[in-house]
């Protein structure tokens, strides 16, 4: 699963590079979390989880704080949380998972960004089959067996696990993320390079160096919705 962690890592970096769209969409994520059940983390595991996620970006307290106070304040803004699938160039797919508080603009939105970037949106089903939910939680300053054995002491079952330049990678099912969360954290590992919840592609494509150029086109202007929050795909990045 190396080629995925390498994916990983390349979202995370062009997320990086994108601080404020990414606080913003954090913001949004926080607030629905929040809005949906308690703003208490240790009382809310989905507020919980997104502030976990949160903390790997560097998310400002204060973006954080301003969140949940407006959850508290009882705002009326209400979103759905939406789910598209499609393809791009030479057979990739693609998933889209988005926020919005309009469902006719954002599907107007995210079928324009793949119609005018050599793109088609698909039917419900029709990628998600292709892919996997999977919990991917990476810690520092362990080696692959002392990260094992730890699960192991905490009897925690994970699907593969990895080492990959000083960072040993876990994936599991995505109700093990807190169990494998807290098992590193009984360890005393309190930073997590990764902690997402996110969606693996079952086979992954390699493409040449244009259609990857066009591919990456495709994601950053899907990206680039203010509604869009995740973007799954299909391709080995390089």
């Amino acid at each position: 699963m190396g080629r995925k962690w390498n994916n990983i890592k390349e979202k995370k970096a062009s997320k990086d590079a994108n601080t404020s769209r990414i606080y913003a969409k954090f913001g949004r994520e926080i607030y629905v979390a929040a809005n949906q059940g308690e703003p208490d983390p240790e009382a809310n595991q989905n507020l919980k989880f997104v502030l976990e996620r949160a903390k790997t970006y560097n998310v400002p307290k204060a973006i954080i704080e301003r969140a949940i106070e407006k959850a508290k304040g009882g705002s009326e803004e209400n979103y759905d949380e939406l789910r598209y699938e499609g393809f791009g160039p030479n057979g990739t797919m693609l998933i889209v998972d988005a926020l919005t508080n309009n469902v006719n603009r954002t599907a107007s939105e995210v079928r324009a960004a793949f119609n005018k970037n050599g793109g088609n949106m698909g039917v419900s089903g029709s990628v998600a089959y292709m892919f996997d939910a999977t919990a991917v939680i990476g810690v520092e300053g362990k080696t692959e067996e002392e990260a094992l054995e730890i699960l192991m002491e905490a009897d925690v079952d994970v699907r593969d696990i990895i080492e990959e330049e000083g960072t040993v990678i876990v994936y599991a099912e995505p109700d093990q993320f807190h169990a494998v969360q807290e098992a590193f954290q009984q360890a005393g590992i309190t930073e997590f390079a990764v902690a997402e919840l996110t969606m693996l592609a079952q086979n992954e494509l390699a493409l040449d160096h244009d259609v990857q150029f066009e591919f990456e086109k495709l994601v950053d202007a899907i990206e680039d919705l203010e509604d869009v929050q995740q973007v799954y795909h299909n391709v080995e990045l390089s």
